[in-house]
């Protein structure tokens, strides 16, 4: 009987967080999962301005993997995936610039080709080239991979790109006409949600399998998300305007780098058209499409996604050996 009061005290306290104060729950979900998976946050300083990243385990004789996140969303998207990896690898998955704790300056630009000088800098304060590392990117943070990759040829042994936005697609989805015709208003852009609705249903449009994810985080997560909605204003209008919005299609072929490029048969956001794009632009090219999977992957299919990014790397490191 005394251990009925205790339980019903922390049964209501998190019924109350749960209903009264999502936000608080997001926040305690985004620390545990950073526990649990063994990452630490850190930070790296380069002239006035400041990289937030997670990072786990060390620099050692096999590539470190660098992991770059989608428009929006943070270091935080790769809880999950980060799960099925091997603790020996090193992996670091950075907030891209003025995205979750990283930093940006009045006047930054966010084009494509800013963001890439940006991780360049990062790269180099942390010193991750020290040799060429496995680059993987989603959505935005794919785009930006693929340049980099094909800029900084040298640093980057290989790549995987995953559903990455700057191509010219076959097929556009419903969202990416949107962001066509109106990415050059300054009112309201698709891809930007003004409320928790909206959000609610953009993240609804992006995933395959919606019942990941309960109602309440989701609410918590685009509570949170809206203070930061001018800067996401600004950023879209520079990753969708004349400079960035082909700027993968145009770098492609430079790429030297063995790439994969991973894409769900259910993206609503980016079509999976965009797949046969790379695969016929870039060298040395693989190519695999997920079943039941949307834009979301690491959310979608997260074990299955984690697995062919982990064969890639390992396929690279038997190559490697053997030549």
């Amino acid at each position: 009987m005394e251990f009925i009061l205790p339980i019903g005290i922390l049964l209501i306290t998190f019924l109350t967080v749960y209903f009264l104060w999502p936000v608080a729950l997001v926040r305690f979900s985004r620390w545990a999962g950073q526990k649990i998976n063994g990452l630490q946050v850190r930070y790296v300083e380069h002239n006035g301005y400041r990289f937030c990243y997670l990072s786990r385990g060390k620099p050692g004789l096999h590539p470190s993997i660098l992991m770059l996140h989608g428009f929006t969303l943070d270091k935080d998207l790769w809880l999950i995936t980060l799960y099925f990896f091997p603790k020996n690898i090193h992996v670091v998955c950075l907030d891209l610039p003025g995205h979750g704790e990283t930093s940006c300056l009045p006047g930054d630009r966010f084009t494509t080709f800013d963001q890439v000088k940006r991780i360049h800098q990062f790269v180099e304060c942390t010193g991750l080239n020290g040799k060429p590392f496995h680059l993987v990117g989603i959505s935005m943070g794919g785009m930006i991979a693929g340049v980099y990759a094909a800029h900084y040829p040298s640093e980057v042994c290989c790549l995987s790109l995953l559903c990455p936005v700057g191509l010219r697609y076959p097929t556009d989805t419903d969202i990416m006409k949107r962001v066509k015709e109106e990415r050059k208003k300054h009112d309201e852009v698709p891809m930007v949600p003004s409320n928790t609705q909206q959000g609610a249903e953009f993240y609804r449009i992006g995933l395959y399998n919606t019942y990941r994810i309960p109602g309440q985080i989701v609410k918590g997560f685009f509570q949170d998300w809206l203070v930061e909605n001018n800067f996401f204003k600004k950023c879209f209008l520079d990753v969708f305007g004349d400079e960035s919005l082909y700027s993968l299609q145009e770098n492609m072929s430079k790429i030297r780098a063995p790439t994969q490029v991973i894409w769900g048969k259910e993206d609503k956001i980016v079509d999976q058209s965009g797949a046969e794009v790379l695969a016929k632009g870039i060298p040395n090219c693989q190519l695999y499409l997920l079943e039941k999977c949307g834009h979301f992957l690491p959310i979608d299919c997260p074990k299955q996604s984690a697995q062919l990014i982990l064969d890639f790397y390992t396929s690279y490191m038997k190559n490697k050996k053997l030549a």
